[in-house]
């Protein structure tokens, strides 16, 4: 699919708010936005409209059939949002994993406290002396 998005001449381009957009100025777009600025969502949905509404489509007429450009950007815009979920995903789940890890290590450095506390001052001073 990228092999033939970067064959085909002239170069394909994006069209969004910000103006025609490369394949490579997909990747910095967010996947949505609320205050309407360029996203991927917006532009795989302007994508779909354009698929769904072409009416130029024959299954009988071999040269009329959907416009294979349209469809390839469409395809192109969908493979990057599903990575970027797919990478979203992932840094949720490795957040999640940190925030549990610095929750056990706040309780076994509590659990280690209770047990110096439980010590009598002599007992201290002699684990002091042992350094």
């Amino acid at each position: 699919m990228f092999e033939k998005i970067s064959r085909i001449r002239p170069k394909i381009r994006f069209n969004c708010s910000k103006g025609d957009l490369s394949v490579e100025d997909l990747w910095d777009l967010p996947l949505t936005s609320k205050i309407n600025n360029s996203n991927l969502d917006d532009i795989a949905r302007d994508l779909h409209k354009q698929l769904k509404n072409d009416d130029d489509v024959s299954f009988v007429d071999k040269d009329k059939k959907s416009d294979e450009i349209v469809q390839l950007k469409f395809d192109i815009v969908k493979h990057i949002i599903e990575y970027k979920l797919t990478q979203n995903a992932a840094k949720a789940e490795a957040n999640t994993k940190a925030e549990k890890k610095q929750r056990i290590l706040q309780a076994l450095a509590a659990s280690e406290n209770k047990e110096f506390e439980a010590k009598t001052p002599e007992e201290l001073r002699a684990m002091l002396v042992d350094l």
